[in-house]
């Protein structure tokens, strides 16, 4: 098992983003991380985007079928690419002296890239593991490019990939 960190961030990992490169894949990969994080209790917070896009409630707001998140596993909704803007998050964090924390999921070059650079921006170390994150190809990348292009910005400026 490779190194962890205090927590574990699964970003909107939900259905409207099924159609994803590699996104079952990914689920698997990311279920299999929630379960090293699970057989070490450690928590696991799950990150649910809701907005005028992605309607909280709908059927493609709920998270992806498969993924191994239970009842009583902590929720956080976001308004927002940014995880920490206007939700409890770093609250949540602070108050559990979380300091180091994984992230994985979606969108690549959105909500994970806001995600990261914000934590990092609030003194969090982040760790991940390559390829833990997904997204659609767009008008100047591949969606393989676009995660290689962004883990390249990432190593050793705002993540210690493990």
């Amino acid at each position: 098992m490779s190194k962890m960190a205090q927590v574990l961030l699964v970003i909107d990992m939900q259905n409207d983003l099924n159609g994803c490169y590699h996104f079952d894949d990914l689920l698997s990969d990311i279920n299999d991380r929630i379960d090293d994080y699970r057989q070490n209790d450690l928590p696991i917070i799950f990150i649910q985007h809701n907005d005028s896009d992605l309607i909280k409630g709908s059927e493609e707001w709920d998270f992806a079928r498969g993924l191994d998140k239970k009842d009583d596993d902590l929720v956080v909704e976001k308004p927002h690419a940014n995880s920490f803007y206007h939700t409890e998050l770093n609250d949540l964090l602070r108050e559990n002296s979380l300091k180091t924390i994984e992230i994985c999921g979606a969108q690549t070059e959105y909500c994970c890239d806001t995600t990261i650079k914000m934590a990092h921006g609030l003194g969090y170390k982040i760790l991940m593991q390559p390829d833990m994150t997904t997204t659609k190809d767009n008008d100047y990348l591949n969606a393989e490019d676009t995660i290689a292009f962004f883990e390249d910005i990432w190593n050793k400026r705002f993540v210690s990939f493990i």
